[in-house]
């Protein structure tokens, strides 16, 4: 099956949700507006769909390999890669300066969602170097700055994140990889880091690497880790003392080689500091923050091309009689209402959490670049929020949607050969990489509610509940409906929230047990707002007569969200508030 990139429905929400025009008067983006945004769009669509697509299943079956101590990417790969940079995709929401064309965020998601849902394997390359490249614009110096981003941008040289290490997992404290300083203030970095992605490959002249590591009696914990850039050639194009040790067998995302790295087997590898020592951590949630969002895109991309898959094979599988009698004989299983309410689900999850992301995105902008402070500093804070949920919800979403996928297709689904199979075995990865649920859930928990009293989540709370009372004012049934779902939801993320903010210190554990369902909560509550402003458009742009069939297809997509994904939230705030107990009950000797 090819894939078509669901632009009309990307350019819906970034007009009448995200408000590119709004973003297009942010000052730097004056060129940037729903036009431009338009163009880029097409555009990519025709390079993922032509190019990168076709790769997807082929590079599942042939993926990366590893021989004498290097990798080789899967056919077609590298001249894919050549193309993406040829083409300014790696620098779209880069700066100018560096041989970016600093467009938004809210157009980069759009695309991210593209090129990822054409091939994730291939989409992970890009989102790294997109992840280092913010890291040296946030802590980097001039001349490191001048010296990398440039290269990496055009495509010459790719990045990476180098954090676990075997011992430590998630835990950064426990990272033992060392740096000892030099005499001409470089470093020599000994250890080794496990799952880096794209650690090693063949796609481009260097890799630059970012560490973190200990320089040599720095404090123990957190507090003594720095960061380093350690690229795989030096200047002087001899070989850093980094190795690929060999390369992880995946359950999916094959085609993406995930290395151990050796730091120092021959004496040490050359490092250079960014920024100050013993603040790398901070550095690093730069590339985190940036890469749990795209991870988050990168759900909703797996999504739906799950989604048009199924979509596919229901329409030309034959089999059954309608219930209904609607047709004389056997017919597609698309007639048939329990393929229907699947599909619909698998529509509304990922229309939901896509405009979720793209309004995250767009409040991304605004906070770096709106002029009153006041200004970027709400949406810096409802950035920060969102970022949690982009990533928990829409990752975990595309588990269910994928596994959805699979149900649709029946027997055919557990083949390989069709192809279902690899969005649910590349789904997997998307919940634990860069931050378990469980991590995101802590983010959410502490610094994004406990932190500030509830503070931001009652401001958002506020916005949800002026939507329900312009949902109440209006007199279809799929409006009233609508209202009084998000307005269940609404009650039952602020008695969440009062209880976590409330209980963090007295009661810990019972926060904690319900973290990972109050992040669903709340991730299904606000993308189901964003499904709500989503209807109230659609339904006066049908009235107006634009293009009926879309809109009446949000509106139903918008309804079911209400009827069959909004209902679940207040259980889910059931289960925290008074769940808490059943968690902890069992015995430990009893497990």
């Amino acid at each position: 099956m090819s894939y078509r990139a669901p632009v009309k429905d990307m350019l819906f929400v970034m007009k009448e949700l995200a408000g590119i025009d709004a973003v297009a008067a942010l000052p730097g983006f004056e060129d940037a507006g729903y036009d431009t945004a338009a163009a880029v769009l097409e555009e990519c669509a025709r390079f993922n769909e032509g190019v990168v697509a076709p790769l997807n299943f082929e590079s599942d079956q042939a993926p990366s390999s590893f021989s004498d101590g290097k990798v080789t990417t899967s056919a077609g790969f590298k001249a894919a890669f050549r193309q993406f940079t040829e083409g300014g995709w790696q620098g779209l929401q880069h700066p100018v300066e560096f041989g970016g064309q600093g467009l938004p965020k809210l157009i980069h998601a759009a695309c991210s969602e593209m090129v990822n849902s054409a091939s994730i394997s291939f989409a992970l390359c890009p989102l790294l170097t997109d992840g280092a490249i913010e890291a040296l614009l946030t802590a980097g110096s001039a001349e490191q700055q001048a010296s990398y981003i440039p290269k990496m941008i055009d495509g010459r040289w790719t990045g990476t994140m180098n954090l676990t290490e075997a011992q430590a997992g998630s835990d950064l404290a426990a990272v033992r990889t060392r740096a000892e300083p030099q005499p001409d203030g470089s470093y020599k970095l000994v250890g080794t880091k496990v799952f880096i992605t794209y650690g090693d490959h063949d796609l481009a002249d260097n890799i630059i690497h970012l560490v973190l590591a200990r320089v040599n009696g720095a404090p123990e914990g957190v507090k003594g880790i720095s960061l380093f850039i350690c690229p795989k050639l030096l200047t002087d194009g001899t070989r850093n003392d980094v190795d690929c040790a060999s390369i992880e067998h995946k359950l999916g995302i094959k085609a993406s080689p995930t290395a151990v790295l050796q730091f120092g087997d021959h004496g040490g590898a050359m490092g250079y500091l960014v920024g100050a020592e013993n603040r790398g951590l901070e550095y690093m949630f730069i590339m985190m923050n940036a890469a749990r969002f795209g991870v988050g895109v990168q759900g909703i991309a797996l999504a739906e091309r799950a989604y048009q898959k199924a979509v596919e094979y229901a329409r030309e599988r034959i089999q059954s009689r309608p219930v209904d009698g609607s047709l004389p004989a056997a017919g597609p299983i698309i007639h048939h209402p329990d393929v229907r309410r699947m599909l619909m689900t698998m529509r509304a999850h990922t229309e939901g959490c896509r405009a979720m992301a793209l309004v995250g995105a767009s409040a991304y902008d605004a906070a770096h670049t709106h002029p009153d402070a006041e200004v970027r500093k709400q949406n810096m804070a409802f950035y920060e929020f969102l970022v949690p949920l982009v990533k928990g919800l829409s990752t975990e979403m595309s588990l269910d949607v994928a596994s959805l996928g699979v149900q649709v297709h029946g027997g055919m689904g557990y083949i390989e050969e069709t192809g279902a199979a690899q969005y649910l075995r590349d789904a997997k990865i998307l919940s634990i990489y860069e931050g378990t649920t469980a991590i995101q859930a802590n983010d959410l928990v502490g610094r994004k509610t406990a932190r500030d009293g509830g503070q931001v989540a009652r401001a958002i709370a506020q916005q949800i509940e002026a939507t329900e009372q312009a949902l109440a004012s209006r007199e279809s049934a799929a409006c009233r409906s609508m209202a009084r779902r998000l307005g269940a939801a609404r009650k039952a993320f602020l008695d969440v929230v009062a209880f976590v903010a409330g209980q963090m210190r007295a009661q810990p554990n019972a926060v904690f047990a319900g973290s990972v369902p109050y992040l669903m909560l709340a991730g299904t509550t606000i993308a189901g707002w964003q499904m709500a402003r989503a209807l109230i458009v659609a339904e006066d742009r049908l009235a107006q007569g634009q293009d009926a069939a879309f809109m009446q297809a949000k509106i139903a997509t918008a309804r079911f969200y209400g009827d069959h994904v909004l209902n679940k939230v207040p259980a889910l705030g059931e289960s925290i508030l008074e769940g808490a107990d059943a968690v902890t009950a069992l015995a430990l000797e009893a497990f």
